[in-house]
């Protein structure tokens, strides 16, 4: 996976993480962010695409993969996507990109949400995979909902309750979980679910991706209220599965109509899992969105 691409580590705001890049130097930066319980590695069969045309960077979030999982407190605030949110700022910009675009699935897509909130000049725009607003999806929570998403309501307990479950069998968790949001499929490359694995065996991961849950159900909840109806203001590409819960549950252009000015999205038939399903369509949906709303190369550096 990810030949010809550069890995490192770069510190962030907080934490420092792991990250994998390429593309043209004189390209377009652009940010992808991966979901839950992933790395970075979900974004092999798109990113590889994308660097043709655009200087990729591939970031493990904080708490995850090779990345750094800072001490966590009481109210969760290491985790909240405001902190995820500033690594990823503070990464690109030690990287030259003051202004980049940014794709994102599932729990990167939030971390995007609140980066283009607290951060609204950084961002051209944003391609957002099978996620709708976090406090509208809890908000709207129904019997449906809740048996789907399962894991939601689970993770957040206290620890060390889903740390401990967890921990008994984190391979069988996570499969269970993935294989399940995949309709009972593996959808996912033996070198990408190898990786993902081995960086769920570990216990600092599973204890900081339940904080993760944690802060969502909590303190960006409480970020959210504090914006008082401010609104994303740079364009939007929304895309979920015809075959999840995004479809089934909510109203996902509608929800996000009332967090962004700019939205446009749909359906595509798939499961949760987007990027590794259909990556020749993801990747090419999100440089036609791109190339319809560029970034201009002078205000990147």
């Amino acid at each position: 996976m990810f030949q010809e691409f550069v890995e490192e580590r770069i510190e962030g705001d907080g934490a420092t993480l792991f990250v994998r890049r390429a593309g043209p130097k004189d390209a377009p930066p652009l940010v992808l962010l991966h979901g839950y319980p992933q790395t970075s590695a979900m974004w092999h069969g798109v990113a590889p695409i994308l660097a043709r045309s655009y200087q990729v960077v591939c970031p493990d979030l904080r708490g995850y993969g090779r990345s750094d999982k800072p001490t966590s407190n009481a109210s969760h605030e290491p985790y909240s996507k405001r902190a995820m949110a500033g690594d990823i700022v503070a990464v690109m910009r030690r990287l030259g990109h003051e202004r980049f675009l940014v794709g994102a699935h599932d729990r990167g897509a939030r971390v995007a949400h609140r980066m283009g909130l607290d951060h609204p000049d950084c961002i051209a725009a944003m391609a957002l995979l099978d996620i709708a607003p976090t406090r509208e999806m809890y908000a709207g929570t129904s019997p449906e909902f809740a048996q789907a998403y399962w894991h939601w309501f689970f993770l957040i307990q206290p620890n060390p309750l889903p740390e401990q479950m967890i921990g008994a069998d984190p391979e069988g968790f996570w499969k269970l979980k993935c294989f399940n949001q995949a309709r009972g499929v593996n959808p996912f490359s033996p070198e990408a679910l190898t990786e993902y694995l081995s960086a769920f065996a570990d216990p600092a991961a599973i204890h900081a991706s339940c904080e993760d849950y944690r802060a969502a159900a909590g303190i960006d909840i409480e970020h959210d209220n504090a914006d008082q109806g401010r609104k994303l203001d740079m364009p939007i590409l929304t895309l979920w599965a015809k075959r999840g819960v995004i479809e089934t549950c909510f109203d996902a252009l509608g929800l996000w109509r009332q967090r962004a000015s700019h939205v446009e999205g749909e359906a595509l038939d798939t499961t949760h899992y987007l990027a590794e399903e259909i990556p020749d369509d993801i990747a090419a949906r999100m440089s036609e969105f791109f190339t319809r709303n560029p970034i201009h190369l002078e205000a990147a550096k």
